[in-house]
């Protein structure tokens, strides 16, 4: 199955009729170019992907074999963003794949330390791209739009050929106010409409909730609120990636006067890599969080892994008392700056659960009046703004399960988008020469990584 000099094709093989392991294809003219390659953890495992109990391989990624069969047509593999469903299996397929990586500067760092981990980074030629730079990728011309996300450095792709123009989103929000990086720029949607976007290919994660999302820029109030009014020690949870969200908290910290400190190796990997590559402006993170336990409880301010009850994280290990450096007490605070992932919820109720039965108070998002939380992806007056802006003649609803599908594929109909195309993993949407779809054309399935990090298939 090759794409001729009339067909522009996209071939989702994992992240569509699912939320992770994004791995996507696009076909024209005899090439194909990949778009992210993500990975998935299992729901028996922590934060960092550490095996607990299961028969299934923790870290789970979309299975590469039809592209691999054709490994001489891919031309790259361009990642949007450096978050773990998206970046997170090269490491592991790039052997079979064997092609140039395109990425921005961020990102290439958290790429780099992955593939360091694993013994590749001599081998693996990644391009680090000026985003204000149009470039082609063999018969594929490329020019990153930029979005806002919950993490540094997210950007849309634009992909253009003879036949047809796409517009990639990845993952996205309409946030005025990111904190770090840029905030959007309503005129580069609109430029997308007046070349003509034969497709849209469109994050579905929040398209079933209403409204706008909120602003990172709009936490400070809340968080300051509940830490400044916390009388021990206060723990924030989030997740790792959020640097923005870890900004805040930083600068409340020296409003509050507080000692920061950062407790789990995501967290701290991030910060790392933010500060590697000129991201990071805020207050230095300086406290060592074995000195953590021995300063004045009203004095510490503590950023913490775990918000989803992962069983090795540090915030579950504070829960159940294990945690070597420090101990929680009655009277301190512990913060969930996050929302609950549909899966996770018997694991942070028992979590929370076991920090009331330490007298620890415990604040959620649901609790607060004043909002603590924001989501990184667009609910659905952001989606009906981008689609009246970019106005595509075809929604192509990603990244989300059906009930996401569904909900983004009804407000791109709304907003007078002619042609929707609902599908899944493995069904071939065609661009050119005529809109349609056309059902299970290639297999798809998931690779593990078993105890030895071997690449196993995956039993669904």
């Amino acid at each position: 199955m090759t794409p001729d000099s009339q067909d522009f094709w996209f071939l989702p093989l994992g992240g569509t009729g699912e939320i992770g392991m994004n791995l996507n294809l696009y076909g024209h003219d005899g090439q194909w170019l990949m778009v992210d390659c993500g990975v998935i953890f299992n729901k028996d495992t922590d934060l960092d992907g550490q095996l607990i109990a299961s028969n299934q391989p923790h870290v789970q990624m979309a299975d590469p074999q039809f592209i691999v069969d054709r490994r001489s047509q891919l031309t790259g593999l361009v990642i949007t963003h450096a978050h773990e469903d998206h970046v997170g299996a090269v490491p592991y397929l790039w052997e079979r794949l064997r092609c140039p990586v395109y990425t921005t500067k961020f990102t290439a760092e958290i790429l780099r330390r992955k593939l360091v981990e694993v013994g590749l980074d001599k081998k693996v030629t990644v391009h680090i791209i000026d985003p204000d730079v149009e470039i082609d990728i063999g018969v594929f011309n490329l020019k990153w739009i930029g979005l806002t996300h919950s993490i540094p450095e997210p950007y849309g792709l634009k992909i253009c050929t003879p036949v047809g123009n796409v517009f990639h989103t990845a993952d996205w929000k309409l946030d005025p106010k990111p904190l770090l990086g840029r905030a959007y720029q309503e005129s580069e949607y609109r430029q997308l409409a007046e070349s003509g976007i034969d497709a849209m290919v469109c994050d579905s994660t929040n398209a079933d909730v209403q409204g706008w999302s909120e602003s990172e820029g709009s936490l400070h109030k809340g968080l300051k609120h509940h830490i400044e009014n916390a009388k021990g020690r206060v723990i924030v949870t989030c997740f790792g990636s959020n640097l923005a969200r870890l900004h805040t908290i930083a600068e409340i910290s020296q409003q509050t006067n507080r000692h920061l400190g950062l407790l789990g190796r995501s967290l701290i990997n991030m910060m790392s890599a933010a500060k590697k590559t000129g991201l990071w402006t805020s207050v230095e993170t300086s406290v060592d969080p074995t000195h953590l336990g021995y300063l004045p409880r009203h004095t510490v301010l503590i950023v913490a892994t775990g918000s989803q009850g992962e069983p090795r994280t540090a915030l579950n290990r504070l829960s159940a008392n294990s945690f070597r450096d420090m101990h929680l007490e009655p009277g301190d605070t512990v913060i969930f700056s996050s929302k609950v992932i549909p899966g996770n919820e018997i694991a942070i109720n028992l979590m929370i659960d076991r920090l009331k039965a330490m007298q620890v108070d415990v604040i959620t998002a649901d609790d607060s009046v004043l909002s603590i939380h924001a989501s990184g992806h667009p609910a659905s007056d952001e989606l009906k703004a981008m689609y009246n802006w970019v106005k595509p003649n075809c929604a192509i609803p990603v990244h989300g399960e059906l009930h996401h599908l569904k909900a983004n594929a009804g407000i791109a109909k709304s907003q007078g988008v002619n042609n929707q195309l609902l599908g899944k993993n493995g069904d071939l949407y065609i661009i050119a020469p005529v809109t349609g779809i056309r059902r299970n054309v290639v297999k798809t399935g998931r690779l593990g990584l078993d105890v030895k990090k071997n690449l196993v298939r995956v039993k669904t």
